[in-house]
């Protein structure tokens, strides 16, 4: 297969052929399925992908750390998958998502809690 029709297929086509960087990452960005609030941003290897479509709970690799992990392992405040969309060519998810409990480590709803300022600081976006 020319590259010209790997690209095709993997832009218009129906299969799943994600396409990681040069790190063996993709990026992924978890949604609340039914506010459509954005809940983090985090990045998944092959097995992070793999295991989250096992289990139907989120799973992600920690560049800091070089491992995989499951949101909520320690905290209990898992990301149940209600579905995953991909993005044009394969190398974002969208996970749809219901939270059980806040999504950042900070106990914030939402890893975006803050905003830049007019001045360049930061202030805290109302929950």
């Amino acid at each position: 297969m020319s590259g010209s029709e790997e690209t095709t297929l993997r832009e218009q086509g129906a299969a799943f052929m994600p396409r990681f960087d040069a790190n063996g990452l993709l990026t992924a960005v978890a949604v609340d399925h039914a506010t459509g609030a954005l809940l983090m941003l985090a990045h998944m290897n092959a097995e992070a992908v793999d295991r989250t479509l096992e289990t139907g709970f989120a799973h992600f690799f920690s560049r800091s750390r070089g491992r995989l992990w499951m949101k909520g392992e320690s905290s209990g405040h898992v990301l149940r998958i209600v579905e995953i969309r991909v993005d044009c060519d394969q190398d974002a998810l969208e996970l749809r998502v219901e939270a059980a409990g806040p999504a950042c480590h900070t106990m914030a709803p939402s890893c975006f809690y803050r905003r830049i300022t007019a001045t360049g600081g930061l202030e805290r976006i109302a929950d």
